[in-house]
């Protein structure tokens, strides 16, 4: 690679930095590789080919999403592996809420200063999540801009592409009162609410508390909260496959209250006794830190429950079975009732 530019370099963006960056994540990034890739790393453009004998009306469905704060304790900890999988998991989660078989996947990085082992190691955390999910890492872009962040700081984003049989698109309509909610468990925080978890354990003045031993958690408390969003992809396709769902969300920023009824009509409310959570106990934690009620509590974050689907009650054995034989324990959690108020905890 000839290019160089020295007084670039001197208003402080390395270009060569980039592309040591780029031959550093290029195999990480060639394991995401499907079927209808048609392009390898470093053109203008992603090809993509749809496989059009696998679906009769195929509907494109993509989605959009970042980490969020989270990634300032990725920062302190300098671990920039797992950050990654979350942003594949914010983005594959939400179009699979549709039916939707995840594709193509694409991320953006902005870096404060490129340092190669740095965004390489994020980009692993994304081919990592990508293979998870079953769709192909086909592009990206990483911009040095200085004066914008801090040297060490980045931020992170990305965007996947996924499509569903038109007939088969899930967006709540099949939902009937008397249908049956199954829990996916998290794998703990995920990636929303950390601006409050950040205020709760004073990280960002005392950011040597990540580092501390949590005897309730079994360990250092910054290990636990930067653990990866699930990605709950192969699961619940399974599912839609072999049982039939009526309907799905992605428990994310505004916890149960917000998210949940986005998958029910007009009418209907899930009915959950909170007994029948699974809370795992970092929720606990900080609840009892930032002494914040219950109400805030699922109002913010997933409170051990990533994705929450709707299932028919002569169907939700068979669909808790066919989930648990994918990897994830999962477990009824209530029941779609007749109200207007979206979500009733008791």
């Amino acid at each position: 690679m000839k290019s160089h530019s020295e007084s670039y370099k001197k208003a402080g963006v390395d270009v060569t930095a980039g592309y040591e960056a780029v031959r550093l994540m290029k195999s990480s990034v060639e394991n995401t590789f499907t079927k209808g890739v048609l392009t390898g790393i470093g053109g203008f453009g992603g090809l993509f080919e749809l496989d059009t004998e696998k679906f009769n009306h195929p509907v494109l469905v993509s989605g959009t999403d970042g980490v969020g704060t989270k990634l300032k304790l990725a920062i302190l900890m300098d671990k920039h592996d797992t950050v990654g999988q979350d942003c594949v998991a914010m983005c594959v989660n939400d179009i699979v809420c549709s039916g939707a078989e995840p594709l193509v996947f694409l991320d953006y990085i902005a870096v404060g200063k490129n340092y190669p082992e740095n965004v390489a190691s994020i980009v692993r955390g994304v081919a990592d999540g990508c293979v998870k999910a079953g769709c192909a890492l086909v592009g990206g872009e990483t911009a040095e801009m200085p004066g914008m962040y801090k040297e060490s700081d980045y931020d992170l984003a990305g965007f996947a592409v996924g499509a569903v049989e038109k007939s088969e698109i899930l967006d709540g309509s099949r939902v009937s009162a008397g249908d049956k909610l199954i829990a996916l468990p998290s794998s703990g925080v995920h990636s929303n609410g950390f601006s409050l978890v950040r205020r709760v354990f004073d990280i960002d003045n005392n950011p040597e508390v990540l580092k501390q031993y949590t005897e309730d958690l079994g360990a250092p408390l910054g290990e636990v909260l930067l653990a990866p969003t699930k990605i709950y992809v192969k699961p619940v396709l399974a599912a839609m496959k072999k049982v039939g769902i009526n309907a799905v969300c992605h428990i994310t920023g505004g916890g149960f209250y917000e998210n949940i009824p986005r998958m029910l009509p007009k009418g209907l409310s899930a009915s959950i006794n909170t007994d029948d959570i699974n809370i795992p106990l970092i929720f606990e934690l900080i609840a009892r830190v930032g002494d914040i009620n219950a109400r805030d509590m699922f109002n913010t974050f997933n409170m051990g429950v990533g994705m929450m689907l709707a299932v028919s009650a002569d169907k939700a054995d068979a669909a808790v079975s066919v989930l648990r034989e994918n990897g994830e324990e999962a477990y009824i959690a209530g029941g779609v009732v007749e109200s207007d108020e979206g979500v009733i905890l008791w």
